[in-house]
């Protein structure tokens, strides 16, 4: 199954419309997110991801996961505010291994969540998903910093849930930094199990975007390729949910 490609704004939009995905590749992804806003802290913004905190809640016992999480209040027009720092929380409907419990992440580092790339990536979600859900007047979104580690004792899962859905309203999977791994292909499935997609995020921007309301989504472990470097995964993890709907 071959991947679903876009490479503007406008092909974002109706892919997303027709399929219920796409992929972005990155040198298109930096360009539609500078339409949006600036990236000029991109390598302070990148260079985060070095002081994410443990994922103490991995029902595998794994030790593979670091993460730092944030709420943020989006409003159709006008401006984003972040939201008091809290639990992060999916029922077992979404997340059979972590569902049901409040899991507490250290927060987003004030000068990430406030910089221009996160700003300017708020806004092409705020721009994109409004697009597709033009009714929404008020988001609830979360963003989710997280590193997967590879070990030669310990393959990385960035789904260790497996394939799945979130139970939000749209995905949005940017790649910061991908440091000596083999794998971590994406897979986009539909609601009754069938594979419509697969790609990998290989370059930073490179970008998966989903309606998490048509399709599911899972990414394989992560090994690494040299056993005695550094190996990981960064992505950031931006999902937008109706507020309307948050609350019913």
């Amino acid at each position: 199954m071959s991947q679903l490609t876009s490479t503007s704004a406008e092909a974002i939009h109706t892919s997303v419309h027709e399929s219920g995905f796409t992929f972005v590749e990155g040198s298109a992804m930096r360009t539609i997110l500078e339409e949006s806003g600036a990236l000029s802290d991109w390598d302070a913004f990148a260079s985060s991801w070095n002081r994410l905190e443990l994922d103490t809640y991995m029902a595998d016992g794994g030790r593979y996961r670091r993460r730092r999480y944030g709420m943020f209040a989006v409003p159709a027009s006008g401006d984003v505010t972040r939201k008091p720092h809290g639990p992060h929380y999916q029922s077992l409907d979404y997340n059979p291994i972590h569902g049901d419990i409040e899991r507490w992440f250290e927060p987003i580092e004030p000068e990430v969540a406030s910089g221009a790339t996160l700003t300017t990536i708020l806004a092409f979600a705020r721009s994109t998903f409004g697009h597709l859900a033009p009714a929404v007047t008020d988001w609830h979104a979360e963003i989710h910093q997280f590193r997967i580690e590879a070990r030669t004792a310990e393959s990385g899962r960035p789904t260790p849930e497996g394939l799945h859905r979130d139970g939000v309203d749209f995905v949005l999977v940017l790649l910061v930094t991908r440091r000596n791994i083999a794998s971590g292909v994406t897979t986009i499935h539909g609601l009754r199990g069938e594979m419509l997609g697969q790609f990998t995020l290989t370059s930073p921007f490179d970008a998966a975007i989903v309606d998490d309301h048509r399709v599911a989504h899972g990414v394989t472990p992560v090994v690494p390729i040299d056993a005695a470097g550094p190996a990981y995964r960064d992505v950031l993890v931006v999902t937008f949910t109706s507020e309307a709907a948050r609350r019913r």
